[in-house]
């Protein structure tokens, strides 16, 4: 079946299923919401972004950047500087080296770095085990590279892995398996427990790891970020993917960086030079001397936690109930005492009538029909949420 037809005056170009490597693809379900949510008026809570500013000396650093003549292109894996400050603050947080020069690479967003890690590693056939609910751009790197994502469905509301299944998704074929914690969208945490027997099972195989790091200073109640790298065994196989977007509220920057093993790095930045090549010299400078002079994402779960705890207060009364959220800055919502509907439709009457935008879990699941949730987010002024809970009390 003919999809598309693109013409000139010399030439008939035809795509079909066959032609299109990834037929299945659509526009993303964070571009269709912001969209409607403008369209309607509605009060933006699905994509994930902040309607606050980004911290002043930031800003103070990038104009004096900017001011620096760094105008010309930064080393291909990211601006010494910001590399060694990468390095520092990674040994503060978890009491880890990894070298500036050959383990650490700056990328034009964790997105890019989850990709780049994709396809320098994945081949035809490669199998990848993705936990669903997963963030939505994995899938489509294990594809377009030709490799086969292995989906690995998780039940709500706990979104706990049963490890003994787990193991069963293993094959000889298994050549990646892709975490996220915390995890968007549930907002739910890999725990120790899980961290040793993920280690245990990825013993004594080839099997690499690639973990999406992007909320790892965003986690409440006292718990902590477990990551890759304090587990042996999970280090020397471990693509950790972060990001300063998330961290310091500009997700508009579109800057973070990706950390591996000196051999695993070599391959990384093979396909990094090609596919970005280098990432805003001037937003690096300004990153590494901030972080030289603040340490505030230390602070940064004391602050989301305050949201939080801000917006499930607010909407104790509504009729929608949750379990508040490990992680991230987002709050999945169940709707089952408001509706039937699946979660997509319910979404697009919430934004069409109540003039309030979420996100519908179904995208992020194998199974569509799972479960009646939302995810809205919470990184918002204070004003914000408290118009967003107004709002959803008032739905019944």
């Amino acid at each position: 079946m003919k999809t598309a037809i693109f013409t000139n005056k010399t030439m008939h170009f035809f795509l079909d299923e066959h032609t299109s490597k990834l037929p299945d693809v659509k526009t993303t379900i964070f571009t269709t919401m912001s969209r409607l949510a403008k369209e309607n008026n509605a009060l933006n809570l699905s994509q994930g972004f902040p309607d606050f500013d980004s911290p002043k000396l930031l800003l103070e650093e990038t104009k004096k950047a900017l001011e620096n003549s760094y105008d010309q292109y930064a080393p291909m894996a990211g601006a010494p500087i910001l590399r060694d400050t990468i390095a520092t603050k990674i040994q503060r947080c978890y009491q880890q080296n990894y070298c500036p020069e050959s383990e650490i690479t700056v990328t034009a967003g964790a997105t890019q770095a989850i990709y780049t890690a994709i396809s320098a590693f994945v081949k035809t056939n490669d199998e990848v085990i993705v936990l669903k609910p997963a963030y939505d751009c994995y899938e489509p790197a294990i594809k377009v590279n030709g490799g086969v994502p292995v989906l690995f469905q998780l039940e709500a509301p706990a979104y706990k892995i049963d490890w003994e299944a787990f193991a069963k998704q293993i094959t000889p074929k298994t050549k990646m398996i892709i975490i996220n914690s915390p995890n968007n969208p549930t907002g739910t945490l890999l725990n120790k427990s899980d961290m040793l027997a993920l280690e245990e099972l990825m013993k004594n195989t080839s099997i690499l790891l690639l973990c999406d790091d992007v909320y790892e200073h965003i986690i409440f109640d006292d718990q902590k970020h477990q990551s890759a790298c304090l587990y042996p065994e999970l280090k020397k196989r471990a693509i950790i993917c972060a990001s300063f977007g998330k961290t310091y509220h500009i997700t508009g920057w579109k800057i973070g960086y990706c950390i591996a093993p000196n051999e695993l790095m070599h391959e990384f930045r093979k396909v990094h030079q090609y596919n970005v090549f280098s990432v805003h010299h001037p937003s690096q400078i300004a990153l590494a001397n901030y972080l030289n002079k603040s340490d505030d994402y230390l602070d940064l779960n004391a602050f989301y936690q305050t949201k939080r705890d801000k917006f499930i207060n607010a909407i104790k009364d509504s009729k929608f109930t949750f379990t508040p959220t490990q992680g991230t800055y987002f709050q999945s919502l169940d709707y089952s005492n408001l509706s039937d509907e699946n979660d997509m439709d319910y979404a697009l009457r919430l934004v069409k009538e109540h003039k309030i935008a979420a996100i519908p879990l179904a995208p992020f699941n194998t199974d569509t029909t799972q479960t009646k949730v939302l995810r809205f987010c919470f990184a918002k002024k204070d004003v914000t949420l408290e118009k967003a809970a107004e709002i959803l009390c008032k739905i019944n």
